[in-house]
């Protein structure tokens, strides 16, 4: 794997932060740990008695070294349901937002959050490097590749920070499907329902080795993209919409940046959809 050789300490263009955002991006410090374990292992049960959850293709997970989990996002609870169920710590990015509550800043980031700069750029830098970092200690970490909630339940286009950091690393995406939690606690709605079932579906890892001598080439990081959103629309059934997902409950052809996501990440060409909207290969 290429990955950094020493944890250094963070910079964020210049910009000030406190004391526990620098702990939950540098990279020697960021990411899940014996906090998330021991939350496992109590809320887990918890969990299974408050909802029914369906679990398949769990044998796709790596039980060890490092792999990128990918799912779909229709809720909060789809990243704290995941690292309850994956069987190995998992550490997810999360809006940089919950940095600045009171009742989130200390336990999201001991529970594996990475804060990002949704902002994207040269602002999610010290995020990036915490996420190699994580990745470079045979760990596993978790993207949305659609970068937010989709509001209305459709599966939106992907943005390609996942494969950018796939390839840097040289670890498999694992497309990961999810549906009930919509159902559970819909966006913006504050309390959860109970009792109701949730299924999750693991796909198989997709190997971006193939890719390895093509690391900067915009189109191939579009191709493994396009690719993921595929498996993961076939494990969830969702309505594909090659648009990005924004906070609203409309989409556009975004200009908004994601993790790792660059200019040409925003201005894929349209021609290359198919009429039914489906994410369409386009590296040779």
């Amino acid at each position: 794997m290429k990955c950094l050789d020493e944890p250094g300490p963070l910079v964020v263009c210049g910009d000030m932060v406190d004391e526990s955002t620098h702990r939950a991006t540098r990279p020697g410090m960021a990411g899940a740990g014996k906090a998330q374990e021991r939350a496992r292992r109590v809320l887990a049960p918890v969990a299974r008695r408050l909802w029914r959850f369906r679990l398949e293709g769990f044998e796709n997970i790596p039980a060890e070294g490092p792999a990128i989990l990918c799912p779909n996002h229709v809720s909060f609870l789809d990243s704290a349901f995941t690292m309850l169920l994956a069987g190995r710590n998992v550490s997810f990015v999360g809006k940089a937002e919950y940095m600045d509550d009171w009742k989130t800043r200390k336990l999201f980031p001991m529970l594996g959050m990475i804060p990002i700069d949704r902002s994207g750029g040269s602002k999610s830098e010290g995020a990036l490097l915490a996420a190699e970092a994580v990745l470079c200690r045979g760990e596993l970490f978790g993207i949305f590749p659609e970068g937010t909630r989709s509001r209305d339940g459709m599966l939106y286009k992907g943005h390609t920070g996942a494969a950018r950091l796939a390839l840097k690393v040289g670890c498999p995406l694992v497309p990961v499907g999810i549906v009930g939690t919509r159902e559970i606690q819909p966006p913006d709605k504050v309390m959860p329902k109970l009792f109701r079932e949730v299924t999750f579906r693991v796909g198989r890892p997709i190997d971006v080795a193939r890719y390895a001598d093509r690391e900067s080439d915009h189109m191939v990081l579009r191709e493994i993209t396009d690719e993921l959103m595929f498996e993961i629309r076939d494990l969830t059934g969702q309505e594909y919409r090659n648009t990005y997902a924004t906070k609203k409950s409309e989409s556009i052809q975004a200009e908004t940046a994601s993790v790792g996501s660059s200019a040409g990440d925003d201005a894929d060409d349209a021609s290359r959809v198919r009429g039914s909207g489906e994410p369409v290969s386009s590296a040779k």
